[in-house]
């Protein structure tokens, strides 16, 4: 099997939809974006948004936009930074990559395939000397443990390594920060629509 991480093209488009469900079972329906999202990031920063394919099937998504974020007023949802999936806050000139999307399908998973959706997108923030990257993250383990502790506890312990969640231990493992967490990021069940802020600071970036 060969793994290729590819720019998005309009042919990817309807593969990407079926690709959220297959990824995100427990989101609400309305978070889960669709062929004409995937078409209009097409239109609006395609070098910013990358396919991973398996001999041709689409098996994972990269996704993101340029933005300049205020960490001063950092709290937001998914819905509203990504514009209804449209994307259409992407500014050509914002300071920082806003990693709206990374999903792998379930059945490619620890083969390197989000790892290398990661690479892909610090390289495209280092080569237009952005910033960085932030992004809300999904605490998916949290469900287990949310009837005994509260996330920001459960991030904590995820942090200092008592604890594993298969999302923000991955980030963590990529040089990511955590900068805070999101409240009512997200409708997701599994973690009560909590979300983390995290941050991965360009070391290349170069004032202007």
């Amino acid at each position: 099997m060969t793994i290729e991480i590819k720019t998005i093209e309009p042919r990817f488009a309807s593969a990407l939809e079926q690709l959220q469900r297959d990824c995100f079972p427990t989101l609400g329906q309305d978070e889960l974006m669709r062929a004409e999202h995937f078409l209009n990031h097409c239109r609006l920063f395609p070098e910013g948004n990358f396919v991973a394919l398996a001999d041709e099937r689409v098996i994972g998504l990269g996704s993101g936009f340029l933005i300049n974020f205020d960490f001063d007023q950092a709290q937001h949802s998914f819905q509203e930074i990504i514009a209804g999936g449209f994307y259409s806050h992407h500014d050509p000139n914002g300071d920082w990559y806003y990693g709206a999307d990374i999903s792998v399908h379930p059945d490619y998973r620890r083969r390197g395939v989000g790892a290398s959706l990661y690479r892909a997108r610090k390289d495209i923030a280092q080569r237009l000397n952005r910033r960085g990257i932030v992004a809300g993250g999904l605490i998916p383990g949290y469900a287990d443990c949310k009837s005994t502790m509260s996330p920001q506890t459960y991030v904590d312990k995820v942090i200092a390594g008592e604890l594993y969640d298969s999302t923000l231990s991955f980030q963590l493992g990529r040089g990511f920060k955590v900068r805070g967490l999101l409240e009512n990021y997200i409708q997701d069940d599994a973690s009560d629509n909590w979300a983390t802020l995290i941050v991965w600071d360009n070391p290349d970036y170069q004032p202007t």
